[in-house]
């Protein structure tokens, strides 16, 4: 695997800037995959690698550059936990670790990099020294990934008996002797605007 800054350089490239979060990202998945066995995630061993995590922040960007896994490749999984946490999983072995970056960190920041005034930076320079686990807690975990989650071709689509939409990969919802997806069960996020209601910028 490349060295630290290599991969942070690469990481930052992608993310736009660099920030305690892309020092944070990037440690902990070159923890994570040293700690399931994976030294090559990109090329060789990208099959075995399957990432979970648990916040859409900065850290995010940063682990999907140095594991190569990506929501598109269905080798990430976003959980809306909103903790600054990551499970790798090596899918043939079945060892997995969850990762959770330890909030005393931030204290415990200014004792490395005390010259350092403005505080996003102290902890930007000091995450990249700090100990591992002085900066993360490690759990090891068993983790049960649905077949249906799993990398690969969809096993199913199906059809919304309401609105029509197809449904890949098991997510749809059965209620009353009807399929549905997840937006006519309830779960929709968008309105549908009536085609007769003026549009921005033409006359009403």
């Amino acid at each position: 695997m490349e060295s630290f800054e290599q991969l942070l350089t690469e990481s930052t490239r992608i993310h736009g800037h660099i920030c305690a979060g892309q020092v944070i990202g990037v440690r902990m998945a070159m923890a994570g995959l040293d700690r399931i066995g994976i030294t090559d995630p990109k090329k060789t061993e990208r099959k075995k690698l399957y990432v979970l995590v648990e916040i859409d922040r900065c850290a995010t960007d940063a682990i999907q550059s140095v594991t190569g896994c990506s929501l598109g490749k269905r080798s990430l999984r976003w959980l809306d936990f909103g903790v600054m946490a990551a499970t790798f999983v090596n899918l043939d072995s079945g060892r997995a670790v969850r990762i959770v970056a330890r909030e005393e960190a931030r204290t415990l920041a200014e004792s490395y990099c005390p010259e350092v005034e403005d505080k996003y930076q102290r902890q930007l320079q000091a995450y990249t020294v700090m100990p591992l686990d002085e900066l993360f807690l490690f759990q090891e975990v068993e983790v049960k990934i649905p077949e249906c989650a799993l990398p690969g071709r969809p096993l199913r689509r199906v059809q919304c008996d309401q609105c029509g939409d197809w449904v890949q990969d098991c997510r749809e919802r059965e209620k009353d002797g009807r399929t549905l997806c997840r937006a006519c069960d309830g779960e929709r996020y968008y309105r549908v605007l009536d085609r007769t209601e003026p549009q921005p910028g033409t006359p009403g």
